[in-house]
């Protein structure tokens, strides 16, 4: 697999990394076996980054990683994130003692002592950017981060950011149907030297070659109260996604690898982290590494994905508390 640079300064790491909130059961059950194996499989596609946080699964995601690392010492890099809670009054805190503590209790369940980066999952409104920043440089400066990163922040907030510290990565949704970083972002990681890390990038389980049916999501899946799955909704959203599949299957190639071949040619810091709690579905993602679109490829696409063709926000309400919106 080609390799991509985490940040300007950052180390190398495979062009698609491995995004594992479905270790910690946001998209079904699933245990430590399976994911072990997920893991294997990652390594035989040369996916050498994992990306988790401590909420997934309220630190299962992160302790299924620490036994694989265990077994397995050095063989990934990993990024994890702390900054929300489960307090209703205080859904985000981004004290000094709120992240030390969860950066604390995050090394010990992945059983390192340090992490190549560490994001601020998302922003509390409340306290100033920049004495975050302050915060987690010290973290930097003890040498239990290689890096620091922000999650769903506006480019403002970026900039403010990088104005204490340089940021290593921003990671945000984006996918064919959720473009948005497109209106300012991208373009302030490029001239800041961000990398760019794009979740979610197969619009979650959209842009498959088997569609996803939301009458049989489970009760508590996240994606059973999203609003481009709902009945209203998604009627309209399958008919563009079969397009899209179909018109991967008429190029050859499967609608994941397309899907993320679109993503790796929109510019050369974005990362995307796709997710999954098989082994399977792994071997999906390595062909879009070598693939290159060209202009009439991307136009091709994006006639059939035209951009804002989504029905339905990509959060509700309760989903759409942490992200910043900037346009």
């Amino acid at each position: 697999m080609m390799k991509r640079r985490l940040g300007r300064d950052g180390p190398e790491i495979g062009a698609i990394a491995f995004g594992c909130m479905s270790f910690g059961g946001f998209y079904g059950p699933t245990d430590e076996a399976t994911s072990h194996r997920a893991l294997d499989a990652a390594w035989d596609q040369g996916i050498t980054h994992l990306d988790t946080a401590n909420i997934y699964g309220m630190g299962v995601s992160e302790e299924f990683i620490g036994t694989y690392l265990k077994r397995h010492p050095g063989r990934f890099s990993i990024a994890t994130k702390a900054g929300n809670t489960r307090n209703a009054e205080r859904r985000f805190n981004n004290s000094p003692e709120h992240l030390r503590e969860s950066l604390e209790a995050s090394l010990r369940r992945l059983g390192v002592e340090h992490v190549e980066l560490f994001y601020l999952h998302r922003r509390e409104q409340a306290l100033p950017i920049e004495g975050v920043m302050e915060t987690m440089v010290r973290f930097q400066e003890e040498g239990k981060i290689g890096g620091i990163g922000l999650s769903e922040v506006s480019p403002g907030t970026l900039r403010r950011a990088a104005a204490v510290h340089p940021v290593m990565a921003v990671q945000s949704e984006y996918s064919l149907w959720t473009r948005l970083p497109e209106l300012g972002l991208l373009k302030a990681c490029e001239d800041l030297g961000a990398a760019f890390v794009a979740f979610s990038p197969l619009g979650r389980g959209v842009f498959t070659d088997v569609m996803p049916d939301p009458a049989t999501f489970p009760q508590h899946e996240f994606r059973r109260d999203n609003p481009r799955f709902s009945e209203e909704n998604w009627r309209f959203n399958r008919i563009y996604a079969e397009r899209f599949a179909a018109h991967a299957r008429e190029r050859g190639v499967s609608a994941v690898a397309l899907a993320l071949a679109w993503l790796l040619n929109r510019a050369p810091h974005v990362i995307p982290i796709p997710g999954t709690r098989t082994a399977e579905h792994v071997a999906d993602w390595s062909p879009a590494g070598d693939m290159v679109l060209t202009p009439a490829d991307i136009a091709e696409i994006e006639e059939i994905l035209p951009c804002g063709f989504a029905h339905g926000d990509r959060y509700n309400e309760m989903q759409n508390r942490g992200p910043e919106r900037y346009c």
